[in-house]
């Protein structure tokens, strides 16, 4: 069976990335009021572990779920496996009217390392349009990479069940878009299961690229990679952590001019990646009680990837999300015992109460996100004259349940924010007494429900 062939550049992006709402998505979801505060222990309540389980256990059960795979056979390889994904979100976008707008966005791979001859690459990606027309082309993506991979990366035949890597990202992404697709958000979510991750981050930066090129507004986004391991291999569990892998300054020898101007006064721990990781991991210290998400201030593990680095490289702000205590006797090997061990990626090992403990902190995050106004743009640091006060200023946000916005500050050493000010509906404020000198300083939106927006850093603004 073959899947439709088309373009990111035309039915996906005009069908689906669009930034603006269509008549009929808005039809279809006026009759659903937009999620409020006290909504929020429903949603997060409505995360099923045993809903996880079973979407992991069907993943893993399809063999093998390489890119270079079969794709005919209805039960075994990764063709079968992105047609069932398919069907399980065009089902859940059925229950709730057709609010998700579910489609393949095909490609073909070249020859690479890893991939011998040309190959399709399909991601299966479902969009949730926001409700507000000044927020909803703002968008954020969140994602889990549903191909796996045996001990050899181009053996597309051993079984390769991919339990933990990546079926439980995948499964997430799966149960955020099933959940979240009830209520209503300002902002447009996109929930996706990507292919080609073990061959180089290859779906992942067709589809990061594509947008770039086109101009989308990607505020935020949040893989999920190995998120159901609790148990090391000397026996330690750890259920109560999660990892939030958060880049400083990118790897890249000519950096943009605004980022040098980040440097020369102190940003290089607030660029939009860290702000970002601060806001995900504020919300689920707010709405989360049986787990803590830890910030790592790196690209990924010690140099390794995932599919958050295409979206970084095109300039977006990408996160992953990843398990405190990994297990490599049950990442990309061949299913095999050996000397009493067992190895592979077996459903076996995953804990599905901690995938669903990590689900909810996606979903926490992305919520307070996609309900927030826009982080306010065109943030400027007076710096006219040698003083120990502080005054900020900054465009207007065009939101219009816009209620103010908040200047917040930390001490250079700190990494989370610990004090603010709350200015009011204003575009300029000023902080006596506290020296632009000894701490760094952002500044927030926050609409009338208290959603608040990740903070943006000051820029130097200086008299000519």
């Amino acid at each position: 069976m073959k899947t439709q062939q088309h373009t990111f550049s035309t039915a996906v992006l005009l069908a689906v990335l669009s930034t603006s709402v269509s008549t009929a998505a808005l039809a279809q979801s006026a009759p659903i009021a937009p999620i409020k505060p006290a909504d929020f222990e429903k949603m997060l309540g409505e995360v099923s572990a045993k809903r996880l389980e079973a979407r992991i256990r069907k993943l893993a059960a399809f063999g093998t779920r390489s890119t270079l795979s079969e794709t005919e056979s209805e039960t075994r390889g990764i063709g079968a496996a992105r047609r069932w994904i398919k069907r399980e979100l065009d089902d859940c976008s059925k229950a709730t009217g057709g609010r998700l707008d579910v489609v393949f966005d095909n490609h073909i791979a070249p020859v690479s390392s890893r991939i011998a001859k040309p190959t399709e690459l399909v991601n299966v990606v479902a969009t949730l349009h926001g409700s507000q027309p000044e927020s909803n082309g703002r968008i954020y993506v969140v994602s889990g990479h549903y191909d796996s991979m045996p001990t050899l990366p181009t053996d597309g035949v051993t079984d390769a069940p991919g339990a933990n890597d990546d079926a439980s990202g995948t499964a997430a992404a799966m149960e955020l878009a099933c959940v979240m697709s009830k209520y209503q958000f300002d902002a447009t979510l996109i929930f996706m299961a990507v292919a080609g991750e073990e061959q180089g981050l290859v779906g992942a930066r067709f589809w990061a690229n594509a947008a770039k090129a086109k101009g989308l507004n990607i505020a935020g986004m949040i893989t999920n990679d190995i998120i159901g391991n609790t148990k090391g291999a000397d026996g330690t569990v750890v259920r109560d952590r999660v990892r939030l892998f958060a880049e400083g300054v990118p790897p890249v020898k000519d950096l943009p001019d605004d980022v040098i101007t980040m440097l020369r006064s102190g940003g290089e721990n607030d660029l939009a990646p860290r702000q970002l990781a601060r806001h995900v991991k504020s919300a689920a210290d707010k709405w989360i009680k049986d787990i803590k998400v830890e910030v790592i201030y790196r690209r990924d593990r010690y140099l390794r990837g995932g599919d958050h680095s295409p979206f970084l490289d095109a300039g977006y702000a990408g996160l992953r999300m990843t398990e405190y205590l990994e297990n490599w006797q049950h990442q990309h090997q061949n299913p095999r015992t050996e000397n009493g061990k067992q190895y592979g990626d077996l459903p076996d090992y995953v804990d599905f109460d901690y995938v669903a403990k990590v689900t909810r902190v996606n979903a926490a995050a992305l919520a307070t996100m996609a309900l927030a106004p826009a982080s306010p743009a065109e943030v400027q640091m007076e710096t006219f004259q040698l003083e120990n006060n502080t005054t900020i200023r900054w465009k207007a946000n065009t939101e219009p349940d816009l209620a103010g916005y908040k200047i917040v500050w930390r001490e250079t050493t700190a990494p989370f924010w610990q004090q603010s000010k709350d200015v009011g509906k204003v575009t300029r404020a000023t902080v006596e007494a506290v020296s632009k000198d000894n701490y760094i300083f952002g500044v927030v939106a926050y609409d009338k429900d208290g959603f608040e927006s990740p903070a943006t850093y000051p820029l130097p603004l200086r008299l000519r």
